[in-house]
């Protein structure tokens, strides 16, 4: 009689299932979807070139200004990036010529106020938008995003006539004091981050009996603080290089920001002056640096705010 032999699997005595090999619990592998593992060395290559074509275009421009303030008058427009006669006086004469460094204090302090002074009224009526739900709410947001539409120049005579009839028309209040008030970007932009936050927060926070101030200010601001930082950032870029108001207001020369003081020193040493361009390229180096600094030192931070921008989009 022939026996047959049947092949079993081992069972365990008490009866558990059977062990699992190790490559059943093992997901099959997924394609990478970044484009950057995608390219290949060439396309790494041409990543890498494009880049550097664009930043030599946009650091070439700076790069030429600082080559021109050492050099003599007649070397100044001969694009060489080297000077062939270095000439670092050109750097004590703007000190001596003009108070420059009063000029970089003012424009320090006007431009510190408008941006506090915007990022503080901006976020307060962009989180009143976000928050509270009323009639005509959402009217009333139209026309404040709608003022972006209205050029600035448009109101600048009924603002000079404002200042004029407060006795402010030649201080530098007008430069900073309309932020006050909010700006119409800055409040679309925070309102943003505001609508993201869950509003479980605040409901719990008005339960426990907190105020509408505690709620913006210990809640709302914290967890937006990319949001604030981008504005503050911002403003202080636009504050700082904003040459039409201090032309408008401006009459006192120590009371000159830095753009307004630039326009004197070209009235001075550029056309129609002394033709002494070498002295308005130094001038502008030392004006230039600060953005620069400020620039590298919030760079973190701008980044960080502005991909939170793009997520919450």
């Amino acid at each position: 009689m022939t026996q047959l032999s049947v092949q079993t699997t081992d069972v365990p005595a008490d009866g558990a299932a059977p062990p699992i090999p190790p490559e059943a619990g093992k997901r099959p592998a997924r394609r990478s979807t970044d484009p950057r593992g995608q390219a290949g060395p060439v396309g790494r290559v041409l990543r890498v070139l494009g880049l550097t074509v664009a930043s030599v275009v946009f650091i070439y421009p700076f790069l030429w200004l600082i080559s021109a303030s050492l050099k003599p008058s007649q070397d100044v427009f001969d694009n060489a990036l080297i000077p062939h006669v270095w000439q670092l006086k050109n750097y004590v004469e703007i000190w001596h010529a003009v108070p420059l460094l009063t000029w970089i204090g003012n424009s320090v302090a006007v431009t510190l106020a408008a941006a506090v002074t915007v990022t503080v009224s901006s976020a307060v009526v962009a989180f009143g938008f976000a928050y509270f739900r009323f009639p005509g709410r959402n009217v009333l947001f139209a026309l404040v995003i709608g003022t972006m539409m209205l050029p600035s120049v448009v109101t600048m005579v009924p603002q000079y006539l404002i200042w004029n009839w407060l006795h402010l028309a030649s201080t530098q209040i007008p430069l900073w004091a309309p932020n006050l008030f909010g700006s119409a970007f800055y409040i679309f932009l925070l309102r943003q981050f505001f609508l993201g936050l869950p509003r479980e927060l605040f409901e719990a926070a008005r339960i426990d009996g907190a105020s509408y101030w505690t709620m913006f200010w210990r809640i709302a601001a914290p967890l937006c603080r990319p949001a604030l930082i981008v504005t503050f950032i911002f403003e202080v870029q636009a504050s700082w290089t904003d040459l039409v108001r201090p032309l408008i207001y401006l009459r006192d020369p120590n009371l000159y920001t830095v753009p307004r003081g630039l326009k004197a020193v070209l009235d001075q040493f550029g056309d129609g002056g002394e033709m002494r361009w070498e002295v308005v390229c130094a001038a502008s180096v030392v004006v230039t640096v600060p953005m620069i600094v400020a620039f590298f030192v919030c760079q973190r931070h701008f980044t960080e705010g502005i991909a939170t921008t793009g997520s919450k989009g």
